[in-house]
């Protein structure tokens, strides 16, 4: 365990490993996917799965440095400690690591475009923009209303075919549907983060859809994303597309009621620990899910 006065303690929380299986989870769906298409190639996936986890640190760091250069993050943070606005390490070190990480993730988008040609350069360089606009720039999307979305798109469609066509140069109506549970999943996180920070960012002028619409509604969106996951397999299933094995994610259930729950009754910093249940489900969810399409 790490001492926590020290350099590396520090970097960990800047990194924030709790968020990392929001890249894992699309990747692990893509992947399963192409498997049970009998295309699954191992160097692709696991070069989109080094990627992913690297844009997923880029974003966290950005959102660090960038939060704190706004005046967002304050000392009336509810949320876990961020290392810019605490002082712990030096805004020009993060944007620094920030631009590093992003620069490895494009050595590593480089050979994913010589797999999978112009789409996965489109691909790269929108992530890049994501990264950087989602708390940065002249028009940050998760400041005006649009953090959602951005997050739903980018873990969902986009991360699971990305992945997906990497490996089997195309695309399918599969891959788009079951693209679907891990964006609901991955975004769900964000709205339990920005429903127990909905004074701080009101006060510091970032309008979160949260924000906007309000903790009422804000946790309703919760609960309609988790259902709207559980509802895509049980769907597909129905309409004979797949076996039984596609209902495995279902086994995640007692954890997704036991979120909810939470998420209902708990408020500012008891909203924490439903940030890390919420991470967990989405990884449990997608490799149930990813299994299931792999046996099916």
């Amino acid at each position: 365990m790490s001492d926590k006065n020290s350099p590396l303690h520090n970097w960990l929380l800047a990194i924030r490993p709790r968020t990392l299986p929001a890249a894992l989870a699309p990747v692990a769906v893509g992947s399963a996917l192409a498997q049970a298409d009998d295309a699954f190639r191992l160097l692709p996936t696991l070069a989109a799965l080094t990627g992913a986890l690297l844009l997923q640190v880029a974003v966290n760091l950005a959102n660090d440095y960038f939060d704190f250069k706004s005046g967002v993050d304050t000392a009336a943070r509810l949320g876990p400690v961020r290392v810019t606005q605490s002082g712990l390490i030096a805004p020009a070190a993060v944007r620094t690591a920030m631009l590093a990480t992003l620069g490895t993730a494009g050595l590593i988008g480089c050979y994913l475009v010589t797999v999978g040609g112009w789409p996965i350069a489109l691909i790269g360089a929108a992530a890049v923009a994501g990264v950087l606009g989602y708390s940065g720039g002249p028009f940050p999307l998760a400041s005006r209303g649009l953090g959602d979305l951005c997050v739903f798109i980018f873990f969902g469609p986009v991360a699971v075919m990305g992945t997906y066509y990497v490996q089997a140069l195309a695309v399918s109506r599969a891959a788009l549907i079951l693209s679907l549970p891990p964006g609901f999943l991955i975004t769900a996180i964000l709205v339990v983060n920005n429903l127990r920070d909905i004074e701080t960012d009101r006060a510091a002028g970032k309008r979160t859809l949260a924000v906007i619409t309000g903790p009422g509604f804000t946790r309703l969106e919760y609960a309609l994303l988790v259902t709207l996951a559980y509802l895509v397999p049980l769907i597909y299933y129905f309409r004979g597309h797949y076996s039984a094995w596609i209902l495995l994610p279902f086994l995640s259930l007692p954890l997704a009621l036991r979120g909810t729950r939470m998420i209902f009754t708990a408020s500012g910093r008891n909203l924490n620990d439903g940030l890390g249940r919420t991470a967990i489900l989405s990884l449990v969810f997608s490799l149930l899910l990813a299994l299931g399409l792999v046996v099916t």
